[in-house]
This record gives structure tokens, C-alpha cells and sequence, in this order.
């Protein structure tokens, strides 16, 4: 597998290269946007890592150059703006998923494996709990079809917990898993974070359950039944 990684900022293309490369994959990296357009012209590659805002031209202008020449090489936009309509725009513009700056550098490497496996036919992964569904290419939460509103972080640690249903997962592992570029998470953050993704499961049929001094665990509510389909 070879990805194009499309960033101005130099220490994250090279950070995200290192562990790309780390996990088997061949990758280049440019720094500006005709750099990017000039790459994706010339040869064939797996995955684009996308900075939105390049230098030269944008990564907006370097998309839809892209799809103009009907490749349907997978996308991963890279942006520091966070609004559902910047998520939308980009989306729209052909872009198969997003993610905005900071980022949990496990998460993106997930996304990075979706995606390759996705472009490899493999079709997007979905996990499903009882009534809830999240689709990990495009990080949508649902129960019974109502998109359930999580910050990225709450994904994050949800994607961890369903990926070990029915078993416990530690705070130290869900530490890692979190960790940003720069920034620690504590264990006393986990705790909130997991206080607030319990309420806005509450509406399903799953719960997490606390293993005291340990971490925690994603069960079934009891009496709980999965639809059939």
C-alpha cells in the first residue's frame, strides 16, 4: 500500500510518515498543494492524507482535480476546522473521511486501515451493538438510525470500546488510545469522557460498565434484544 501525505506543517508529515512506514505502508510526503497535484498525476497511490489548507493550492482545489481525473483513490482530510459544514463541503467535494486538527494519532491510523481496506474492496467496517452502529470510515454514531452527536474524542474512546466488546479495557490502554500531538490525557479525563458518552448512550440498549479500579467494559443492557437485518 503507498499514500501521498499532502501537509504544510513539516513536523506532522513527518511524524505521520515515520508511523505509516512503522506499520508497513510506503509513503510520500509534499508540502504544498501543486506538489500534491503534480504527485497524484504522475503515479498511482492507495490513499491521499490531505491538508486542507496547502499552500500554492489548496487542498480543496487539489481534490477536485483529482476526482476531474475520475480517481477513486480514498481521501483522508486533514483540517483544522471542525464545523459540520467545513465537514460537509469536504465530503461533498468527494473526500472519503475527515478528521480535524488535533488528532489521536491511533485514531488516524484506524482510519488509514478503513480506508486501504475500503480501496482493496473490502467495503467499509461496521461495528454493531444491539441497537447502535458506528461505521468507522465515516465515524457516525447511530441508534435505531438517529445519528448520535459525539465530540471526536467520545468516538474515539466508543471505537475502542466496541472493537473489545465483552471485555475490559483498561484506562491506561484508553490513555494511549487518546493521546493527541502534544497533548496528555489523564486517567481523571477518561473518567469524564466516559461519564458523558454514558448519557448520550442512554437512549440505546448498551451500557459501560465500570471494572472498579481497572477501566471499563461495553455490555448489553440486561433483557436487551438486537433487531434481525
Amino acid at each position: 500500500m503507498r499514500i501521498l501525505i499532502a501537509e504544510d506543517d513539516n513536523i506532522l508529515a513527518d511524524g505521520l510518515s515515520r508511523s505509516l512506514r512503522q506499520s508497513g505502508y510506503a509513503v510520500d510526503a509534499v508540502h504544498d498543494g501543486l506538489e500534491a497535484d503534480s504527485a497524484l498525476a504522475a503515479q498511482p497511490f492507495d490513499l491521499l492524507i490531505l491538508d486542507i489548507g496547502l499552500p500554492r493550492l489548496s487542498g480543496t482545489e487539489v481534490l477536485r482535480r483529482l476526482r476531474a481525473r475520475n480517481s477513486h483513490m480514498p481521501v483522508l482530510i486533514l483540517t483544522a476546522a471542525d464545523s459540520v459544514e467545513q465537514r460537509v463541503k469536504g465530503l461533498d467535494l468527494g473526500a472519503d473521511d475527515y478528521m480535524a486538527k488535533p488528532f489521536a494519532l491511533s485514531e488516524l491510523e484506524a482510519r488509514v486501515r478503513a480506508l486501504t481496506r475500503r480501496g482493496a474492496g473490502g467495503g467499509p467496517a461496521v461495528l454493531r451493538h444491539g441497537r447502535l452502529t458506528f461505521d468507522q470510515v465515516g465515524r457516525v454514531v447511530t441508534i435505531d438510525d438517529q445519528v448520535v452527536e459525539l465530540s471526536a474524542r467520545e468516538v474515539s474512546l466508543l471505537e475502542v470500546l466496541l472493537s473489545r466488546s465483552g471485555r475490559m479495557v483498561s484506562k491506561k490502554q484508553l490513555v494511549d488510545h487518546l493521546c493527541e500531538w502534544g497533548e496528555e490525557v489523564s486517567t481523571n479525563a477518561i473518567e469524564v469522557y466516559v461519564h458523558r458518552l454514558r448519557k448520550k448512550l442512554e437512549p440505546g440498549d448498551v451500557k459501560i460498565a465500570t471494572v472498579r479500579g481497572l477501566g471499563y467494559c461495553l455490555e448489553r443492557e440486561p433483557g436487551a434484544h438486537s433487531g434481525a437485518g
